[in-house]
């Protein structure tokens, strides 16, 4: 399954938890690698304490992919994603109150960052689970609406080329959502999303700043 390592002993304490999941479900393309970045960030959120004991998701645009933790720290699954067409970080001003056809190509990114979010009304498409209110992102079961999309076969893809399709909103496979997404966010959670461009410091400085001390010390840390 996947194989978590640990960059120092606090993180290293939190692995049995995140090693032994409730019920995991892992739908990742078989043979593909989570990146060190993810595995540590996670054993950070746990080792920290940062989520405050709400589920969270640890979200790599990059790889296309999604990991969902427990409140407990627990994996609970591992999924594709799709993602915001642009290749970008930011938020453009004003964009949670344009309709999907106004948003700009350019703006049509998935913002990083770390989100507070949680269920909650939507305009248009009932009760919806909001990362980002403000940046209307929000994760959701794929659309089949427009065919030509192919959003189905995107997310069934080995490869990650193809899985940046959206307007900036987050799209995981239907059961995925039912089964994993939507129970464990029920009461809300903490979303942590890996930037394209942005440099990792200033994405999330507290774990960048915690993994540089831990690789400053005398003992050695594990590749």
């Amino acid at each position: 399954m996947l194989a978590l390592a640990f960059w120092n002993s606090d993180v290293a304490n939190a692995q049995e938890a995140i090693a032994q999941p409730v019920a995991e479900v892992d739908q990742l393309p078989q043979g593909q690698e989570v990146s060190d970045t993810v595995i540590e960030l996670a054993g950070w959120v746990v080792a920290s304490g940062d989520s405050q004991g709400y589920p969270f998701a640890v979200i790599d645009k990059a790889a296309a992919q999604i990991l969902v933790f427990g409140g407990d720290g627990r994996l609970r699954g591992a999924v594709p994603g799709l993602f915001g067409s642009a290749v970008g970080d930011h938020t453009a001003p004003g964009i949670a109150g344009l309709a999907l056809r106004e948003i700009p190509g350019r703006d049509r990114t998935t913002p990083a960052g770390r989100f507070v979010g949680g269920f909650g009304p939507s305009i248009d498409a009932g009760r919806v689970l909001w990362v980002d209110y403000d940046s209307a992102v929000s994760i959701h079961p794929t659309a089949t609406g427009v065919p030509a999309e192919r959003r189905v076969e995107r997310l069934a893809s080995p490869a990650p080329d193809d899985n940046r399709i959206t307007h900036g909103c987050i799209n995981v496979p239907p059961d995925f959502y039912e089964q994993i997404i939507a129970p464990t966010f029920e009461r809300g959670g903490v979303f942590y999303i890996l930037p394209d461009k942005k440099p990792l410091a200033e994405t999330f400085p507290e774990f960048v700043q915690s993994r540089t001390t831990a690789q400053g010390n005398d003992e050695p840390v594990p590749e």
